[in-house]
Formats: structure tokens, sequence, C-alpha cells
């Protein structure tokens, strides 16, 4: 604990001055983050193994979308390869997604496209068996033009 110093020879208080020095606490503390900062990494590398090598496939959630788009004169392409028809759009699909009916399928469309097109297109696809169908559209939220999918099951 410290005390105050005299101001003159004939004054003298003795009284213990109130404040904590915080310099230590400060010292410690930024010695325990440096510690924590160096251990971390060590503490999440865990056991070191060789792992056995497998010939298994892929797993499919890291396999790109495969994109269904309709252009303004209504006509459908699967990843830029135009088809004929909604039986040419199945053909195709199942070309692209091996017959892989888990696979995402993200459907663009212009905006001046009729409805119907977009429905029939979503209908079927949906009636083939894929399940995991979004439309794409522009972000208008923060003017970055960024796309979003909103799911449609």
């Amino acid at each position: 604990m410290a005390f105050a110093l005299r101001k003159h020879d004939s004054e003298f208080e003795s009284q213990p001055i109130a404040d904590i020095n915080v310099t230590p606490l400060v010292d410690v503390m930024l010695v325990l983050l440096i510690v924590f900062m160096v251990a971390a990494p060590l503490m999440t590398a865990g056991i070191p193994v060789d792992l056995p090598k497998t010939q298994a496939k892929q797993l499919n959630d890291q396999q790109p979308p495969i994109v269904v788009s309709v252009d303004a004169n209504g006509v459908y392409f699967v990843d830029k390869r135009e088809t004929v028809g909604t039986d040419g759009l199945l053909v195709v699909l199942r070309e692209n997604s091996e017959n892989n009916k888990d696979r995402r399928i993200h459907v663009r469309a212009d905006k001046s496209v009729a409805y119907g097109k977009v429905a029939e297109a979503m209908g079927v696809i949906n009636a083939a068996g894929y399940v995991k169908v979004a439309l794409v559209s522009e972000g208008i939220a923060n003017g970055s033009g960024a796309r979003a999918a909103s799911a449609a099951q």
C-alpha cells in the first residue's frame, strides 16, 4: 500500500492512497493471453494418425448445383446447354446429375418469362424425383447484386 508524501515539513498526512496499481494486473493478463494463444493450436491438433486410403466417392454436397435457366423466349437451358421442351430438360438433367436425385438444382428465369413457364419447369423437376430445388433471384437489399437462393420444395 502506498502513502502520500509530505507537502511541507510542517504538514504530515499519513493517509493511504486508495488507488489500485493496475500495471501488474495488465502484465499478468498479457502473459496469460500469450500462453493461451500459443497453447490453443496445440490442443486442437489432436493425436497424429496415419489415415488409411479408401476408394470412397466424393460426398454429394460438395458438388456445385445444377443450374436450370429459362430465357426470355421460354427456352430451357441446363448449365448453358439448350434443351428441347420439358422432356429434353429431364434428359439433360439426368445426364448432368448422373441420376442422383439429391443434387441441388437452382432454377433461374428471366423476369419477363411468364410465371407458368417457371412453375412448369419446377413441377417437372420435382415430379422427376429431385427434392433440392431452389429459385435464384438478384438481391437488392444491399445493392451489391448478390444472388439469393430460396428453397422451394
